[in-house]
C-alpha cells in the first residue's frame, strides 16, 4: 500500500463528534488547512438509485481555499452534541452556506443510465416479441447572525479557548495547546461527546503548530437549523478529509466532491478510474451502480483510494435548477418594524413561501420554516400549517417578545438564506466548469486525505449515458453501449455474467497537472476480446464477415475507449433498415427509465 500522509481535515460521525484535519499542497513541508463535515442529498426527481453520503464543494481560487461543506445529523441523536473538530494552521472565515447549492449540484449533474428501445421487423407482424422488460429488475473572521469573535481567556493558561464566534446556527471556538490532553477534557466539560483513539491524530497536527477549530449547534438550535457552512482561508490546495473519520465511519461509505473552477479537476494523490461497462446493468438502469463503483475503486493499483468521474462540464447544467438560490425580491429590511401577523404574507409577497388556505405552507428554502419556529414559535393546540398559514387569526396568541421589532428575524434571514443564497450563484456565474467525483471507501482504507488539482488537458464527461437495446425476432437482443460496443443478451435478460470476465475497473489511471492522464492498468484490449468471444459464441453478428467485431474503444480512454460512468457518451443505436426506434417517456418498463445517482446498496467489500 502506498504511504500517503499529507494533512487534511477530517471527521468522525458514530458518537457525534466530528474531527478535521486541515493541510496545504502535496508536499513535504508543513501543512496548513482545509476542513469539514459533509452530508447526505436528496433528489426530489430522481430514478431508484440514491444520492445519500458525504457532499462538499471546492472553489478553485488562486491561493485561496473556498470549501463549503453540508451538513446534516441523524434525527435520533442529541444535535446539541453534535459538533465538529477540524485542525486548521489559522482561523479562516467561516459563513453560512446554501443548502439549494447543494442540491442543485445534486440534481444537475447526477449520473443518469437511459435504454432505448429498438425492434427488428418480425415478418407480418412487423415487430420482434423479444422486449425484455426492465421492469421487472429490482430497483479571516465572518460573524454571522451579528455575532462578533472574541479573544479566549490568556490569563490561566488552562483555557485552550482562543477565539469564540457564530456562523449562522453554529458556535464556533479555536482551540490551541500544546497537547491534546487540556483541548480533550475542555470539549468533555462543555458536552462535547470525545471519540476514544482519536488523540494520537490531533497531536499530530498540534505537534505541527496547528490550532483546532469546533463547531457545535447554538444553545435553542436543533436539527432543523443545521444549513452547510462555508469556510475561507489563504492556501493552494484542496483537500478532503478522511484520515481520522476511520475512527466512527461505516464500511462503503459514499463520498461525492463538487469543484468549480475554470477546467475540470481529479485527484492528485488517488488514482482515477474509469468503470468496466460490462459490470454494469445497462436492463436495469445501472441499479448496481453503487456495487460496481465499490469494486471498481477496490481494483488493482487502485486499492481503495481512487475517484471515478461523474460529471465534468458546464456549470450551466446547475442553472435549471437554481430556482431558489436567490432572489432580488428577498428583501429583509422588511420585516424591521412588520407587525408580526404581516410576516408569512411579507415572505409570500417575496417568494419565500406560499401559505395560503386554512392550514397549507410551502416554503422555498429549507431554513424558513425553523426561522419562522425560532421568532414566532408556534402557540400550543395548534400545528404549523394552522398557525403560520392565518397568522392574523391567531394575533392574539404570538409571541410578541420572540418577534421583539423584526430586526433579529431580518438579521437571521439575511445571514442564513439572502447571503448565502446570493454567493451561491455568484459562484455558479463566475466560474465555467464543474467536476463532480465519487468514491466508496471504507474506515481501514482512510490512511490519506485526498487532494484535488486542475488539468486544463481533461475532456468533459457527460452524466447521461444512453444505450440502446435492439430486440431480436427470436428472443434475444443486443445491446450498444454509448461507445458502440454491442453486447448480446440471451433471451433480452437477464444482464450477461460474463463467465471469467474479472475486471471492474477498465483503466486505472494518475492524472498529472496537464496533459492526458497516465495509465497504471487498461484492460480495454481485453474487455474487447470478451466481448467478441461472447458474441461470437451466440452468434452475433449474424453475418461476422462483413461486420466488425471490435469497437473504437480499442484506442484510449476518455474520449471513445470506455463506456463506464467516466467517460459514457451518447450512445449509437441499431440503424438497421428493419427496426424502428421506440422510447418510452414514463412506466418503469418504458425506454426512458434513467437511474438518477448512486444505484442500490453495496454488497459486501472485496478485500485484497
Amino acid at each position: 500500500m502506498r504511504s500517503l500522509n499529507w494533512n487534511c481535515w477530517s471527521r468522525i460521525l458514530g458518537a457525534c463528534v466530528v474531527l478535521g484535519a486541515v493541510g496545504t499542497w502535496a508536499t513535504p513541508q508543513a501543512a496548513e488547512a482545509c476542513g469539514g463535515v459533509f452530508c447526505d442529498g436528496g433528489l426530489p426527481n430522481s430514478m431508484p438509485v440514491n444520492q445519500d453520503g458525504e457532499n462538499v464543494l471546492f472553489v478553485l481560487n488562486q491561493n485561496e481555499v473556498e470549501v463549503h461543506i453540508q451538513i446534516s445529523i441523524d434525527p435520533n441523536t442529541n444535535a446539541q452534541k453534535f459538533a465538529w473538530l477540524i485542525p486548521i494552521a489559522q482561523i479562516p472565515e467561516f459563513e453560512v452556506g446554501s443548502q439549494p447549492l447543494f442540491d442543485a449540484l445534486l440534481n444537475s449533474s447526477v449520473p443518469t443510465y437511459q435504454l432505448q428501445q429498438t425492434f427488428e421487423v418480425c415478418g407480418e407482424d412487423g415487430i420482434s416479441g423479444g422486449l425484455s422488460s426492465a421492469s421487472n429488475g429490482d430497483p479571516g473572521l465572518s460573524s454571522g447572525d451579528g455575532g462578533t469573535g472574541t479573544e479566549g481567556n490568556d490569563s490561566g493558561g488552562e483555557d485552550p479557548v482562543v477565539f469564540k464566534t457564530t456562523a449562522g446556527a453554529f458556535e464556533i471556538v479555536v482551540l490551541q495547546d500544546q497537547t491534546i490532553e487540556p483541548i480533550k477534557q475542555w470539549l468533555i466539560d462543555n458536552d462535547y461527546q470525545w471519540i476514544d483513539g482519536s488523540e494520537m491524530v490531533l497531536q499530530q497536527y498540534l505537534d505541527e503548530g496547528q490550532v483546532i477549530v469546533a463547531l457545535k449547534l447554538a444553545a435553542g438550535s436543533d436539527g432543523g437549523d443545521v444549513h452547510p457552512i462555508v469556510l475561507r482561508y489563504p492556501s493552494n490546495e484542496n483537500c478532503f478529509p478522511l484520515r481520522l473519520t476511520r475512527f466512527a465511519s461505516i464500511e462503503n461509505m459514499d463520498i461525492r466532491v463538487f469543484v468549480l473552477g475554470n477546467s475540470r479537476a481529479a485527484p492528485t494523490n488517488y488514482r482515477h478510474v474509469l468503470v468496466n461497462p460490462l459490470k454494469i446493468d445497462w436492463l436495469q438502469f445501472a441499479a448496481n451502480y453503487k456495487d460496481v463503483i465499490t469494486k471498481a475503486v477496490d481494483d488493482l493499483e487502485a486499492e481503495g483510494l481512487a475517484f471515478v468521474t461523474e460529471y465534468a462540464g458546464p456549470s450551466s447544467v446547475v442553472q435549471p435548477f437554481a430556482f431558489n438560490f436567490y432572489s432580488t425580491s428577498w428583501n429583509e429590511s422588511a420585516f424591521v418594524g412588520l407587525p408580526p401577523e404581516q410576516v408569512v404574507s411579507t415572505l409570500n409577497d417575496q417568494g419565500l413561501a406560499n401559505c395560503f388556505g386554512a392550514d397549507f405552507c410551502f416554503y422555498n428554502h429549507p431554513l424558513v420554516e425553523s426561522l419562522l419556529n425560532d421568532f414566532l414559535p408556534v402557540p400550543d393546540g395548534l400545528s404549523a400549517e394552522e398557525f403560520y398559514a392565518n397568522l392574523p387569526a391567531y394575533a392574539d396568541q404570538i409571541d410578541a417578545m420572540a418577534w421583539g421589532d423584526g430586526s433579529a428575524f431580518a438579521q437571521a434571514l439575511d445571514s442564513r438564506i439572502i447571503a448565502p443564497g446570493e454567493r451561491a450563484q455568484e459562484l455558479i456565474d463566475t466560474y465555467p466548469y464543474l467536476t463532480r467525483m465519487y468514491t466508496v471507501i471504507s474506515p481501514n482504507e482512510m490512511i490519506a486525505d485526498p487532494i484535488f488539482h486542475i488539468n486544463p488537458d481533461l475532456p468533459e464527461v457527460p452524466s447521461f449515458r444512453s444505450a440502446t437495446e435492439y430486440n431480436l425476432c427470436d428472443g434475444n437482443s443486443v445491446v450498444t453501449l454509448p461507445d458502440e460496443r454491442e453486447i448480446f443478451v440471451p433471451g433480452g435478460g437477464p444482464w450477461p455474467d460474463f463467465i471469467g470476465e474479472m475486471w471492474w475497473a477498465e483503466e486505472v489511471q494518475q492524472v498529472a497537472l496537464k496533459g492526458k492522464p497516465m495509465h497504471l492498468v487498461n484492460n480495454t484490449a481485453a474487455i474487447n476480446k470478451k466481448i467478441e468471444e461472447w458474441n461470437l459464441a451466440h452468434g452475433w453478428p449474424r453475418f461476422p464477415e462483413g461486420a466488425p467485431t471490435t469497437s473504437a474503444s480499442d484506442t484510449d480512454t476518455d474520449s471513445s475507449g470506455s463506456s463506464g460512468p467516466d467517460s459514457a457518451t451518447g450512445g449509437g443505436g441499431q440503424n438497421d433498415a428493419a427496426g424502428c426506434g421506440c422510447r418510452s417517456d414514463g412506466g418503469p418498463g418504458g425506454g426512458l427509465l434513467a437511474l438518477a445517482g448512486l444505484g442500490l446498496l453495496a454488497r459486501g467489500r472485496r478485500r485484497r
